[in-house]
């Protein structure tokens, strides 16, 4: 039985979907303005693992993950580069995707962007005016009154008290309430032609919170089941999509009976890089693009999913040729069978229910990773049938998580797009050299090549039949 910690309860609760069998997921994506680094790589994989995970336990999986492609970043960036918006935002939003397939993601069933809701943004500000939830300041913009929503705040844990402008927006003029957020923001006489729309309060552009309520209502529905995104989203941009969204549909006056806009909210941890935050200000975040030109993708994915979700995890090169490395030990079990084939899931399985408990219990991918692990110590063990077997249930297991899914010797021979030394061509010249000195009985050069081979990251291995296997260390 599953369970999934929900943020908005501080608590892990067994899962029941609204719809029994049916999941509706929404997940907040990518600002389009750069390409994506790792800390948009975290989310990607984490709610990649979650989708996969629901699909495999037999839930038919609605998953919606957005693209905000109009804001105030995104305008500056265009208007530095002398470029259309719309251009600006379609080369990032290729590059994410291209970033995405590299590091083998499922796609989402919709991928909705904020400049096709408009409307739909417009209606329900709309509705909040009338609710008297909103209104228009002196300078144009219109507003969500925060204090008039007595709920706010459930998200975050947050009461009104502690908060204060700064930890929110600078105070605009037109507000009535330094608390209060932007829904609309009125044009301004210097922005591009690209960057407005009309609206009965003038031309203007969404504020950033309004866009996930509309997009997810709109393809979800008023009330659905999980709504992921990062840990530095639960506050502000969660709770005002709460506020938001449940101030639409009912008022002021919302009541204990009624449903809320989402059942379980998810929050992945952030990243940290050599235990500091990774930020842009403090120039130590990592492009996708260019960990990948250093690292296998299947490892940067089982880096992120060695750590529980909700964790902290702290990058560096380190951590993840360690996880390389552990990556690698799976792989060598399953290079000790031919023509593996992929066991599917069975509950009557011992690895397999042990597996599921792990990821049934808040998605706790370290414990199930600590399965495989235990599975390939028992493939190294086992012999004839048995090793077919068991090899057979870890890849079936891997492929729950995305892992294990790969020829395991074209894994271990893998290098990266700028690995430094040996090619495969120079490798197996030096195995051929080495076997025509033991050939020529000159132990002592032989033995030099497998040494010089191992310096440079190349191990051997020695099969029956005289041949030499290899792979990197």
């Amino acid at each position: 039985m599953l369970q999934i910690y929900n943020t908005l309860s501080r608590s892990k609760q067994v899962f029941k979907p609204i719809v029994p069998g049916k999941v509706k997921v929404y997940v907040c994506g990518m600002t389009v303005y750069d390409f994506c680094h790792i800390g948009h790589a975290r989310v990607m994989i984490v709610f990649d693992m979650v989708v996969r995970w629901l699909r495999a336990s037999g839930y038919e999986v609605l998953y919606v993950r957005n693209i905000t492609d109009i804001d105030d970043k995104i305008i500056n960036r265009a208007v530095e580069n002398g470029e259309p918006i719309a251009a600006l935002t379609q080369r990032f939003i290729d590059a994410m995707h291209t970033d995405s397939d590299e590091l083998g993601l499922i796609h989402p069933d919709q991928e909705p962007r904020a400049t096709d809701f408009i409307a739909q943004m417009q209606g329900i500000i709309g509705r909040l005016i009338e609710n008297e939830l909103a209104y228009q300041g002196e300078d144009g913009d219109v507003n969500f009154a925060v204090r008039l929503f007595p709920q706010y705040g459930k998200l975050s844990g947050k009461t009104l008290d502690e908060l204060n402008a700064g930890e929110r927006v600078a105070v605009s003029g037109g507000k009535r309430d330094p608390l209060d957020f932007v829904l609309w923001k009125s044009a301004k006489p210097e922005e591009p032609v690209d960057t407005r729309w009309s609206s009965p309060w003038g031309e203007g552009r969404p504020g950033w919170h309004i866009e996930c309520s509309a997009m997810s209502c709109d393809l979800l529905g008023d009330h659905f089941d999980i709504h992921g995104g990062g840990a530095d989203l639960q506050f502000p941009h969660h709770e005002n999509e709460i506020a938001q969204s449940e101030g639409a549909l009912y008022g002021k006056d919302r009541g204990p009976d009624d449903a809320p806009f989402v059942n379980y909210w998810m929050h992945n941890g952030h990243i940290r890089v050599n235990e500091e935050k990774m930020s842009k200000s403090l120039g130590n975040f990592f492009l996708i693009r260019d960990v990948l030109k250093s690292f296998d993708p299947e490892v940067l994915r089982f880096f992120m999913l060695r750590a529980h979700y909700r964790s902290p995890i702290n990058y560096s090169d380190a951590q993840l040729e360690e996880s390389r490395s552990g990556l690698a030990r799976l792989y060598t079990a399953l290079a000790q069978v031919t023509n593996i084939g992929d066991a599917p899931m069975d509950s009557h399985n011992l690895w397999a229910k042990r597996f599921a408990e792990a990821m049934n219990d808040d998605f706790n991918t370290p414990e199930a990773i600590a399965v495989l692990f235990d599975l390939a110590s028992e493939v190294n063990r086992a012999q004839g049938v048995e090793k077919q077997t068991l090899a057979s249930t870890l890849r079936g297991l891997g492929a729950a998580l995305n892992f294990l899914q790969r020829d395991p010797t074209q894994f271990l021979q893998s290098g990266t797009k700028e690995q430094d030394g040996l090619s495969p061509t120079q490798i197996d010249e030096q195995i051929a050299a080495r076997v025509a000195a033991k050939q020529a009985k000159d132990f002592a050069q032989a033995d030099q090549i497998r040494k010089m081979l191992l310096e440079q990251g190349i191990v051997l291995e020695d099969k029956p039949g005289g041949i030499t296997e290899w792979r990197r260390a």
